[in-house]
């Protein structure tokens, strides 16, 4: 890949699969729909086609890959699998469940995936055209959300373009994505305690923090970022603000006006588009409950809040 060029716009069928698929075998980068946002999927491994990931979208090197697979078995080619971390597979995959793993010693996995880490991030992701891009390829897909470093998630094809046009070479157009927010990673330790590294959709971690450092994806204190300061709890806009509403707090775009959780976490990053593309200098965001999903909205917020080093 080099240069700008035009990024190819594939329907979510049969045939735009398929010419997902070969394009993919050939090393170069697809954005593709999952349940959680889209991500942005090369072959795991080549050195090449990973290289091209960090490359487009300017990711930091120490920071690793989740590893999009079709199959537990497929997972248990790359991984160790103690007894907890098979529970969680057969329990919550497919599904918004990534598992940190001992990474299996001749993998075969290019080295920039897991970031010079022995363990490796494992999802079996419940989308029907990353699900069919996966067994047409043939091969696991390693697939960071699709946007720019640091920037905020994409949850349509169209926010995809918005960031990366030009910089990868086709987007599977799977409408807009069901969950809204990255998927939930957890640690399976040496002693089967599960540890949370990132939360997300699902609640399942008996601990929380990881080792310090950086473990997996999503834990960098600046991410998810609009471009703008970000207020957060706020119950009014200033006159200089784009307000994010919620519930009884109005706004200019609101994540859910009956507060229902599940539609504020499928609509967050759309209104932080939005927000991002207003005339309006700054953002404020109505107070979030810190429960279920709130949690990992609260997370993304508080990250896309955090000013870059």
């Amino acid at each position: 890949m080099s240069g700008k060029y035009a990024t190819e716009t594939l329907e979510a069928t049969k045939s735009g699969i398929a010419r997902a698929a070969e394009i993919l075998r050939a090393g170069a980068l697809v954005a593709v729909p999952t349940e959680t946002v889209y991500g942005l999927a090369a072959r795991a491994d080549s050195d090449d086609a990973v290289a091209r990931i960090y490359e487009a979208k300017g990711r930091p090197s120490f920071n690793p890959l989740i590893v999009h697979v079709a199959s537990i078995e497929q997972a248990k080619k790359l991984a160790d699998f103690e007894p907890e971390a098979e529970r969680l597979a057969a329990e919550h995959w497919p599904g918004p469940l990534t598992l940190v793993l001992p990474r299996k010693e001749g993998a075969g996995l290019a080295d920039a995936v897991t970031a010079g880490l022995p363990t490796i991030a494992l999802r079996m992701p419940d989308h029907p055209v990353m699900q069919a891009l996966l067994a047409e390829a043939g091969v696991p897909l390693a697939a960071p959300s699709a946007n720019r470093s640091g920037f905020i998630s994409p949850t349509s094809a169209q926010h995809v373009l918005a960031s990366l046009e030009g910089r990868i070479d086709a987007v599977v157009d799977g409408g807009e994505c069901s969950a809204g927010v990255e998927s939930t990673i957890v640690a399976v330790r040496a002693d089967g305690s599960v540890e949370e590294l990132r939360p997300g959709p699902l609640d399942i971690a008996s601990g929380t923090g990881g080792k310090g450092g950086v473990e997996a994806p999503g834990q960098l204190a600046s991410h998810y970022a609009p471009g703008k300061p970000v207020r957060l709890d706020a119950k009014h806009a200033d006159s200089d603000e784009f307000m994010i509403g919620f519930r009884d707090v109005g706004g200019d775009c609101s994540l859910s006006a009956e507060g229902n959780l599940g539609e504020a976490a499928s609509r967050l990053y759309a209104c932080l588009h939005l927000a991002a593309a207003s005339e309006k200098p700054r953002i404020a965001v109505a107070p979030i409950p810190e429960e279920g999903i709130g949690k990992a909205i609260n997370d993304r917020l508080r990250r896309a809040a955090t000013p870059a080093d």
